[in-house]
């Protein structure tokens, strides 16, 4: 008896989990349960009132069998056929209230965890998504969320029920006849083999296909996108991509008809198992009977209370199946919430002071080197082996400059010199290793998110949009903005007359990543944008660098507005664009080797003026 009991509890304790999960994982989906208790109290005493309910059934009805066999009066019959009846009516209200109770629960903490885990990717830095697989990401945000919920909610009552049923029926059997209930016994570790086995290999089997699935999801990402459908066409290989996603979509057929056959098969031989214990039962308790040990109606009583042993054991064998493939996808996870954020805000972080006179733009030997992948990715989500550790080479090496506010400095240089760096520790997409990036003499560390992002704007050379309306992304950059407002900043962007001219308006709907317009239409709605935000400085990266001379003509015109009165943190190839710059900065290697104006870098003959020789050959006699 003590031996059976142990293996049982064996087969369905929490420590018999599938090598690679956390032993923790449990205790966690516990926290995210912490705040709906009552709603889980309230789902405790339904559980118990509905299992009371279904182990007194089969006891009411072994009293009917005494009472016919007997020969028993009529209204006992009546009134216990009754009570039946009505017991049968109060288990099926209690259990649709109990299941409105357990999704309640269950969508709930689901509610908790999505939020939570997309919250905390918004926190990841820059460096997170420019190696991760977006499709990887958005599998763990879709896929195992969806995952985890489905069995969550779906096996919570059922979980709970059949436990309490499992003891409640054990309890009455072991009373009505001990030695029947042994003999039904017999049979439990056959389900708990199997059990122990099955669960592992169920895991194994679901974290693949999370994997595959991550990987064909990151591949229609990729693919569908316009500029990945647009390299396919263009090097002819759709045949290839079709055969690589077949590979994946094959695995994960083969996998699913494993999984189905394998739970087929375990639920099959459980049934086999209970139907040969209740032919047992009736052997067993039919010689008792006959033998005048045992009466006919506690025959019928412990053969129908095997049904409410085995029944809730089958069930709560294929419900720790889900339980495990609910583990893989909470892990997966919170794996992600594990990852911590490289750029945080301090507690004691403020606000930038206000200033009429405009915000200071500092840097102080600012030394910085990008950081290696394991602190900041998966390797699951950049679907390799290992992470590569490479990194913390020093790219930047003692920079320092300071614009004052309402002026111009300029970055130029070679490729690779460390232009874009500099800029992107401006608005904490990195941090420095050392020195400081300073805001009106203000450490950007010291700095809340928030005002981070209302001084500082940037305009990068891709232009980026979402496929939103015109109206929704320029909005994005300044909330519950007036339509008034946004045609004015189209207007100062150049922007105006197009706009109008389209059968939409503002509810035009741009397309993905803003390809329904011309890169220089693109580049001044972000113009626009920034100008909505009124940010106090200004970022621009490259901001014409692949724009032709009459797009970049009216993208000049726009920028002309919007560096008006703003400090600005121009980089830039085409050295036309920041003759008037009041600094221009020549990076080479991650240094600042000549600094100074247009006319003096040129003056000093140095690498400024081979750069300028280069670009300008043929209008070098004009510019002199």
């Amino acid at each position: 008896m003590d031996n059976t009991w142990a293996l049982l509890s064996s087969a369905m304790r929490a420590n018999d989990v599938p090598k690679g999960l956390s032993r923790g994982t449990l205790k966690r989906v516990a926290r995210f349960a912490r705040p709906h208790w009552r709603r889980l109290v309230a789902f405790l005493v339904l559980t118990v009132v509905s299992a009371v309910l279904a182990v007194s059934t089969p006891v009411l009805a072994g009293k009917v069998v005494d009472a016919i066999v007997g020969g028993g009066d009529l209204p006992l019959v009546v009134w216990l056929a009754v009570v039946i009846a009505l017991l049968a009516v109060a288990d099926a209200g209690f259990g649709l209230i109990e299941r409105w109770q357990s999704a309640r629960i269950g969508e709930g903490i689901i509610y908790d965890l999505r939020r939570a885990v997309f919250e905390h990717v918004q926190r990841m830095p820059i460096a997170f998504f420019t190696r991760t697989r977006t499709g990887a990401l958005v599998s763990r945000l879709n896929n195992d969320v969806i995952g985890a919920q489905r069995t969550f909610t779906a096996t919570l009552s059922g979980l709970v029920t059949n436990t309490i049923q499992l003891a409640l029926s054990l309890a009455v059997m072991l009373t009505l006849s001990w030695q029947v209930t042994l003999l039904a016994l017999v049979l439990l570790p056959i389900f708990v083999l199997p059990a122990r086995r099955l669960g592992r290999r169920m895991a194994g089997l679901q974290r693949e296909a999370a994997n595959l699935n991550a990987g064909m999801t990151t591949q229609m990402t990729e693919r569908f996108s316009a500029p990945g459908a647009t390299l396919v066409k263009l090097f002819g290989r759709p045949v290839q991509e079709a055969d690589d996603f077949g590979l994946r979509a094959g695995r994960v057929r083969d996998i699913g008809v494993r999984t189905a056959m394998l739970t087929r098969w375990f639920m099959t031989s459980l049934t086999l198992v209970s139907a040969l214990a209740q032919a047992l039962v009736y052997g067993l308790g039919g010689y008792l009977a006959l033998t005048g040990k045992l009466a006919p109606g506690t025959v019928v009583a412990l053969a129908l209370l095997l049904t409410r042993l085995y029944a809730p054991l089958t069930a709560l064998a294929n419900v720790r199946v889900d339980v495990m493939t609910a583990l893989v996808s909470f892990e997966r996870v919170f794996e992600v919430l594990d990852l911590k954020p490289m750029i945080e805000e301090k507690p004691s972080a403020r606000a930038l002071p206000a200033s009429s006179d405009g915000v200071a733009v500092e840097f102080s030997d600012v030394r910085f080197g990008y950081p290696a992948a394991d602190r900041y990715s998966l390797a699951s989500l950049e679907d390799v082996a290992t992470l590569d550790h490479r990194g913390g080479d020093e790219v930047l090496h003692g920079i320092s400059f300071r614009a004052e506010p309402g002026q111009m400095v300029a970055l130029v240089g070679s490729s690779g010199a460390g232009k874009s760096t500099i800029a992107s520790l401006l608005p904490r997409l990195y941090d420095v290793d050392s020195g400081s990036v300073r805001l009106s003499d203000v450490d950007v560390r010291d700095l809340t998110f928030a005002s981070l992002r209302e001084t500082v704007g940037v305009v990068t050379q891709d232009g980026h949009l979402f496929h939103e309306t015109i109206r929704a992304n320029l909005a994005y950059a300044r909330p519950g903005v007036t339509d008034d407002e946004i045609w004015a900043a189209l207007e100062r962007a150049r922007l105006g007359e197009l706009v109008r001219s389209l059968p939409d308006g503002l509810d035009t709907t741009v397309g993905e990543r803003g390809y329904r317009l011309s890169g220089g239409e693109r580049q001044r709605l972000t113009i626009a944008r920034l100008l909505l935000a009124q940010p106090k400085v200004v970022i621009l990266d490259e901001a014409t660098a692949h724009l032709d001379s009459e797009s970049e003509a009216a993208v000049g015109e726009a920028l002309t507005h919007a560096l008006a009165g703003r400090t600005a943190l121009v980089i830039a190839h085409r050295l036309s664009t920041v003759r008037a710059a009041d600094q221009i900065l020549v990076l080479e290697h991650g240094e600042i080797v000549e600094r100074g104006t247009h006319e003096q870098l040129l003056a000093a003959n140095g690498r400024y003026a081979t750069l300028h020789a280069t670009q300008f050959a043929e209008e070098e006699p004009a510019v002199a």
